[in-house]
């Protein structure tokens, strides 16, 4: 994962993700901005799942949103993250939704890496830290 670059993908919002006013409920922009981050994952040949499975955990410390305009059922929203930074035990991430040329929401997450046990654990080379971690084996169930 290279520092700085965007990384994009589209989303259509689902009824189930809105209110009683037809708008995407607030929550439910953190699901997408953890969609973003598993899918930049996978677009760059990284499984969460065997992430996991190596014993490694990726755990969200902090979220920051702020909301300009709402999103509606059936929008056909893109979904931007970048990887701002990566240091010691921490990546942090931005995001940008967009509807067409309208800005929905901005946010930012801070992300944690552990250990199953609950250890802080430098983020690994193969993720873009420094940290020594040995790389997950593919699982059969992809």
């Amino acid at each position: 994962m290279d520092i700085g670059d965007a990384f994009s993908f589209e989303l259509r919002v689902r009824y189930q993700e809105t209110d009683g006013q037809g708008v995407v409920h607030h929550g439910n922009y953190l699901t997408y901005f953890e969609k973003a981050r598993i899918e930049l994952l996978r677009h760059n040949g990284i499984s969460y799942r065997d992430i996991e499975a190596s014993g490694l955990m990726l755990v969200v410390a902090a979220a920051h949103l702020e909301y300009y305009k709402p999103a509606l059922f059936d929008d056909l929203l893109k979904v931007s993250v970048t990887v701002q930074r990566i240091k010691g035990a921490v990546i942090e991430h931005t995001y940008v939704i967009t509807r067409g040329e309208t800005e929905i929401v901005r946010g930012f997450t801070r992300i944690g890496c552990l250990s199953k046990e609950g250890r802080v654990k430098r983020v690994p080379t193969w993720l873009g830290g420094r940290g020594d971690w040995p790389e997950p084996q593919p699982s059969l169930k992809d």
